[in-house]
This record gives structure tokens, C-alpha cells and sequence, in this order.
């Protein structure tokens, strides 16, 4: 049994693999684990949402961000594991693979039992075939020697058994719903449509404001919310298509349940993204989505037409079609929509992790350290203060 668990993550920000850990990190301890966040740093807004039954020890003195910091963070890793020997080390997201060489170079009766979640697709759009090949290495060298791989989706799970050269990867839901999360009892009404994201280029929002520009009801709404370096150029290019007087950027949201229940449809307009958890939390929450084909999780809960609809990605005409449609239809039924990622829920999945944190701590007890294989190189066949909904409601009621 995995009686300590120890997660390294290098510091608290409200990024998804971050966040998702922390609450992980929440129900572990709520079971009865030993759980301690190993951080670089404790600086972030997370910090604030972790029980006190997680311990949070932090590198003294502190490994922020940088240039080479992950590989700095490794070493404090080896380190820590060594002194306190957690059955488990869990690694959450591709982010943190850095780390795990200084893990791998541990004497084996130091080295804890390694599971390390892939976050984000292997084989991500705009990668070139030659780019892909000293990424697969990376990949092989970082994750040789883990004694297990959590993928969120089926199609991960195979391209990182084929880049590892063994099969090591097994699928896992990605916990992205509370297990008291209920859809909105009614089904969406107006015009509004939600986006969310910290507003940087790979979000992909010029694309999103193209494709509203095109959109044909002129009573159609845009909110984005969220924060980031693009924000001034996004206002600027409203400014330009005509469509400022309809679109509003509210700022950053701690929780967007409460701008899902405003919207009609969710729009995730990025280039590329991991297993999109907003699109469980919209879906979770009754609402469709339209999204570009950014994502494992648009083909995966998308499919259907009830769900919502997906587009290439970066095809403005297509995206504009697709929101057209989505508005121009009957609001499905929040239940039905809630139905689609009942699998979801955090309480199951936590219950899921454990089971193979358990299996890695008997296998290894039983058999001591794993032999990497040999890597695969081959390509895969193809495949101010924040503003609230309701202020946002009012202003466009003055504004009408």
C-alpha cells in the first residue's frame, strides 16, 4: 500500500496539471495518505486552496522560475525523496518531467515508485515531422524509467506506450468536476457566448474574435474571461472588426461556473491545449460547446451533436459556421449534457490513482527497480476588480 505520497510540483499558480493535483492532493490526504507537496516555491493563488491535512514543504532557499530551474528542482526532488523515502512520487503534467532524470540517478533502494501524468498530446499541431523526433528522445529519456504513466485519453495513451517502447501508459479520466457538481436545472438562454483563458497567443482568441465578427445574429454576445499579455491587442482588434460594442473582457475568474450559467454556448477557440478540462466543466455545467480541434477531449466529447461542434483548427469560416449553428438551434437539455462526463467526477478518479499507487508500491516492493526499454521514434498513423456575470448583463443592457 502507498501509505506516502509525495507530489512535486514547482510552485502554485492556477494552471490545469497544477490545479488538478492540488485537489488530487486534497482527497489523498481526505483518505488517509500521507501527502506532501514538495514545491519550489509557495508563492501562487493555489496555496490557498490546499487542506490542512497536505503538508507543503518548499525549497529553502526557493527555485522560481527560469532558466534551467527545473533541472535545479529535480535535484531538491532527489534530494528530498532520499531524506524522507514517499512510497510514491507523483509528477503531475509534462511540465514537471524535467525533474525525473535527478530521480532516475537515485540508488534504487532511494527511489521511491515514480507515476508521472501526461497532460498534453505527444504529437501537438504545428510540430514538424523533424521537430518530432528530438521531442520523442526528450520524452524517452524523461519518462524511461517510470514505474507507471496516467494519460487522460486513449489516443495519449497509445502515442506514449509507442514513444516509450513498452506499455507503461494506462488511461485515466481527467478529475475535472466535483462529485456535488449539478447541471443548471434549465437550459440556456440568450445569446451569450463564453470563452476563458489566460490571454496569450496559443489561446488562440484573435481567431475566436474573427469568427464572431462573422457570426450572423446580431444579438450574439462574446464574453472572454480571463487575463493575460494579449489582452490590449485582443480590445484592439474588436476595435477594428466593429464588434467592441458586443464583446466584453471582464478580467480573470477564479471559478467560471457562474459565467456558464450566463451563456448559451462555451468556445474554445485554441491551437492547442491538453485534455481540455473547461470543456467537462462546460458540459458539466449543461452548457454545448464549440471548439477547434485543439484538444483530445473535442473528438472525445464532442461527437455528438448534442454535445456541440468542432472545427479545424485556426478556420475562422468554419468557426463562425459553427457558432451560427450552435445558436440557431434549441438549447439542449442540461442533463443530457451533464450525462456525457458523469465519469468526470474527482471522488472515483481519486479512488482510481490510489489503486495504482498501490499497484507500483507492491510491484516494486515484490521486484525493485524497472529496466527501461529502448526507444520509438516512428511517427503515429494520423489521428480592476473583477467584473461578475450580472455586471456584465447590466452594462450591455445600458449599452442597448
Amino acid at each position: 500500500m502507498a501509505k506516502t505520497i509525495a507530489i512535486v510540483l514547482h510552485d502554485l499558480p492556477l494552471g490545469g496539471s497544477e490545479r488538478i493535483a492540488v485537489r488530487l492532493a486534497n482527497r489523498w490526504a481526505a483518505a488517509g495518505r500521507r501527502v506532501t507537496l514538495f514545491c519550489g516555491t509557495r508563492d501562487g493563488p493555489l496555496a490557498a486552496l490546499i487542506d490542512p491535512g497536505v503538508e507543503v514543504v518548499a525549497c529553502d532557499p526557493p527555485i522560481p522560475r527560469g532558466r534551467g530551474s527545473r533541472r535545479r528542482l529535480g535535484k531538491a526532488t532527489a534530494d528530498y525523496v532520499a531524506a524522507h523515502r514517499p512510497d510514491i512520487l507523483f509528477v503531475p503534467g509534462n511540465y514537471h518531467w524535467p525533474i525525473l532524470p535527478a530521480i532516475d540517478a537515485l540508488p534504487a533502494d532511494q527511489r521511491p515508485g515514480v507515476v508521472a501524468q501526461i497532460g498534453t498530446p505527444l504529437y501537438r499541431h504545428g510540430r514538424g515531422r523533424l521537430a518530432q523526433i528530438p521531442y520523442n528522445l526528450r520524452t524517452w529519456r524523461q519518462l524511461r524509467r517510470v514505474d507507471r504513466a496516467i494519460s487522460l485519453s486513449d489516443s495519449m495513451t497509445h502515442d506514449a506506450d509507442r514513444v516509450l517502447g513498452r506499455r507503461v501508459t494506462q488511461r485515466l479520466p481527467l478529475p475535472a468536476l466535483d462529485d456535488a457538481d449539478q447541471a443548471f436545472a434549465r437550459p440556456a438562454e440568450g445569446k451569450v457566448i463564453l470563452a476563458a483563458g489566460r490571454l496569450v497567443k496559443e489561446k488562440g482568441f484573435e481567431v475566436a474574435l474573427r469568427a464572431f465578427a462573422r457570426v450572423k445574429d446580431p444579438e450574439a454576445r462574446l464574453v472572454i474571461v480571463g487575463e493575460g499579455e494579449r489582452r490590449a491587442a485582443l480590445e484592439a482588434l474588436a476595435r477594428d472588426l466593429g464588434v467592441a460594442d458586443r464583446v466584453s473582457f471582464p478580467g480573470y475568474a477564479r471559478d467560471i461556473r457562474p459565467w456558464l450559467e450566463t451563456a448559451r454556448a462555451f468556445l474554445l477557440s485554441s491551437y492547442y491545449e491538453g485534455y481540455a478540462a473547461v470543456i467537462v466543466e462546460a458540459l458539466g455545467a449543461g452548457r454545448p460547446v464549440v471548439s477547434t480541434d485543439c484538444t483530445p477531449a473535442a473528438g472525445e466529447l464532442l461527437g455528438s451533436r448534442l454535445a456541440g461542434q468542432v472545427a479545424p483548427i485556426g478556420d475562422v469560416d468554419a468557426l463562425a459556421a459553427c457558432l451560427d449553428a450552435e445558436l440557431a438551434r434549441h438549447a439542449p437539455d442540461p442533463a443530457a449534457l451533464a450525462a456525457l462526463v458523469a465519469d468526470y467526477r474527482i471522488g472515483p478518479i481519486a479512488e482510481a490513482y490510489l489503486r495504482v499507487f498501490d499497484a507500483v508500491a507492491a510491484k516494486r516492493g515484490a521486484r525493485g527497480r524497472i529496466r527501461p526499454a529502448a526507444p520509438v521514434f516512428a511517427m503515429p498513423v494520423a489521428r480592476p476588480a473583477p467584473a461578475t456575470p450580472a455586471t456584465v448583463r447590466t452594462a450591455w443592457r445600458r449599452s442597448a
